[in-house]
């Protein structure tokens, strides 16, 4: 019986050791690493896209007039003809102006023969000067008539090539290659010099007219490039460039006319529906996270920034703006560079291992 206590004793001091080896064990065990994944904060630019639709017209379209009136009795185009430099598109009558050509140089004539006979005349006066048997007033009217005559012959001259220019005038050419856009007069119409007859749209550079409104037009510069993108291709987009702004309002739309100037591409035809996209900016050096990233209570937000150094977590309170279209605004808390936890925050602890899922600095807030 005094055995017992002894035995009691031991098996006491056996339980201890053991009891001491699982908590040894325990504590060599410690907390499982949490894999994480994680974004590297940085200072975004945030933008949004503008789309405005409009129409491809010709950098260059000019209404095309004869110089001279008269009667159209003959149209050689049509809207949509392509033509070059040169190309006779329409003409007038040009009897009338035969008729004034043969009259400028009738005029030429009578000049020429004017010019001879107030010659001869000057001569002889000269002769009976010298002799004694005309004045010196006589021979200054001689010389003045003379000067006279030739100065008219120099007039009829004139007249005469302008009246040969306007019989050329008759034919209304194409100024460069382009494309007719529009017939404005028609075979049988009488046309005053400078009527607009035929609209020649010239086929190299074109532009797209858009409508802005005020509240955009400030997101809009000269030379700012754009995209542009086809109804009738979507595939086809093209690069364009900003070339005009207007200056003023229109006063009934209250919209701003703006071009933007197009690559060339010969898929691209005139009166085309385009829609011009521009990208312009929404604030600038903003840091944006996602809200997967958010802890803590909606009073109290905070997020859990990771040591690279040590892998390890600390939780960092952050204040919120307004939220954006890839996340929450941080307005303090975060600096770039931070590494902060995207997914996985609810398993989290202060001073807790973490192994991130990859590099954090292949993602970024500005992704």
């Amino acid at each position: 019986m005094a055995l017992a206590p002894r035995i009691l004793a031991v098996l006491a001091v056996a339980l201890l050791a053991l009891s001491a080896c699982k908590e040894e064990k325990k504590a060599d065990v410690g907390e499982p690493i949490r894999p994480v994944r994680t974004l590297v904060v940085s200072n975004g630019s945030e933008t949004r896209t503008l789309r405005y639709s409009g129409a491809v017209h010709a950098r260059i379209e000019t209404a095309l007039g004869f110089r001279v009136p008269g009667k159209l009795v003959e149209r050689l185009v049509d809207v949509g003809r392509k033509v070059e430099a040169g190309a006779v598109l329409a003409r007038l009558d040009p009897t009338d102006l035969k008729l004034s050509l043969q009259t400028a140089e009738a005029n030429v004539a009578a000049a020429r023969a004017r010019v001879k006979v107030t010659e001869d005349a000057r001569a002889r006066a000269r002769a009976l000067n010298t002799k004694g048997f005309m004045a010196d007033s006589n021979l200054d009217q001689a010389d003045l008539a003379f000067d006279q005559a030739k100065a008219a012959l120099e007039a009829a001259v004139y007249a005469r090539d302008q009246a040969a220019n306007q019989i050329d005038y008759a034919d209304l050419k194409a100024d460069a290659d382009g494309i007719v856009t529009e017939i404005r007069a028609d075979v049988g119409q009488v046309v005053a010099a400078g009527t607009p007859v035929v609209t020649l749209a010239r086929d190299d550079e074109k532009e797209v007219a858009i409508a802005v409104p005020e509240q955009d037009v400030v997101h809009f510069r000269l030379e700012q490039p754009v995209s542009v993108r086809f109804w009738a291709d979507r595939d086809l987009v093209l690069a364009g460039r900003v070339r005009e702004i207007a200056g003023s309002a229109d006063p009934a739309s209250r919209t701003y006319a703006i071009r933007v100037g197009l690559s060339a591409d010969d898929r691209v035809r005139l009166g085309m529906t385009a829609t011009v996209e521009a990208a312009v900016p929404v604030s600038e050096g903003t840091i944006v996270v996602p809200v997967a990233a958010l802890a803590g209570a909606p009073d109290h937000p905070r997020v859990w920034v990771v040591d690279r150094a040590a892998a390890t977590v600390q939780p960092r309170d952050v204040t919120l703006g307004a939220v954006a279209p890839d996340g929450v605004r941080v307005l303090s808390g975060l600096a770039a560079g931070d590494v902060v936890v995207t997914a996985g925050t609810q398993f989290l602890t202060p001073g807790r291992k973490v192994r991130l899922d990859a590099a954090p600095a292949d993602r970024t807030a500005a992704d």
